[in-house]
């Protein structure tokens, strides 16, 4: 199987977003004839502003950007992980991944559960949690043979819920996200190439990356495929575009054979 993550760098302008996203959509099926295409986490409206992040929310899966989504992956025969959007449901909002199949139809739906709530002093303040409300269950869907994992952004440094997926016996995990510049450059390659070593799956990281509320905050970006071994096997260049990797079943298992760690767990 074939992966494709998509380097954004999104602003507050929803319908630019989305035209840019369409726009590497069509670039990527062109280039790369993937079966999977991955998109970052608030690719379709990203403002430092929690009341305006709310004013986004839309419906799922009836908003617009949902269903644009949807008809992409349906014109190309593709799957699209469309990173995340802010689902309104009621009063409350997410930080919503959707996945919708070739068909168009959606195969899951998964909801952020670690909200990035960071306060330093003489420095970044950002509470995801005056935007969206957390999610609370573990979503994993499928495409032929693979099983694939859902996550976002800071999930990465909870390692239980990769344990999780792991033990539902995912081969792919997929993590949009939109990481800080100030920590990616430590630690966003480090844990993505962790969580795959100890989950043994391709991990599929996306990012947005650059600048966005006027200058203030930046990205860190570095969008990158690992393979189970821990081997960083693509990686996008610093720049809005994508980067592609043919994804092997049979190396999984020869991994897991092996390394046979999941058999090995002391604590539950």
């Amino acid at each position: 199987m074939k992966a494709t993550l998509i380097q954004m760098n999104s602003q507050e302008n929803k319908e630019a977003n989305l035209l840019e996203a369409e726009r590497l959509i069509d670039e990527a099926v062109k280039a790369e004839r993937p079966d999977l295409i991955v998109f970052p986490e608030y690719f379709a409206f990203l403002s430092p502003d929690p009341a305006a992040m709310r004013a986004s929310g839309e419906p799922f899966a009836s908003g617009d950007s949902f269903r644009r989504m949807a008809a992409k992956a349906k014109f190309h025969g593709v799957t699209i992980h469309a990173g995340s959007m802010v689902e309104a449901d009621g009063d409350k909002r997410y930080n919503t991944t959707a996945v919708f199949g070739p068909s168009g139809e959606t195969l899951a739906k998964y909801r952020k559960m670690h909200l990035f709530d960071v306060v330093v002093p003489g420095g970044l303040r950002y509470l995801e949690s005056e935007m969206v409300s957390r999610g609370a269950e573990i979503v994993t869907y499928r495409i032929g043979e693979y099983l694939v994992g859902c996550a976002i952004c800071y999930d990465v440094r909870f390692p239980e819920i990769f344990r999780k997926l792991r033990d539902l016996d995912v081969d792919i995990i997929v993590l949009p996200a939109a990481f800080t510049a100030q920590t990616g450059k430590d630690h966003w390659e480090v844990l993505a190439r962790a969580r795959a070593i100890e989950t043994q799956t391709y991990f599929l990281a996306t990012a947005q990356i650059f600048s966005h509320a006027n200058g203030a905050k930046s990205c860190w970006g570095h969008s990158m495929i690992v393979d189970p071994w821990g081997a960083m096997i693509a990686q996008a260049s610093d720049r809005v575009s994508f980067t592609s990797a043919q994804l092997y079943k049979d190396y999984i298992q020869k991994i897991r054979l092996n390394v046979p760690v999941a058999n090995h767990h002391v604590l539950s």
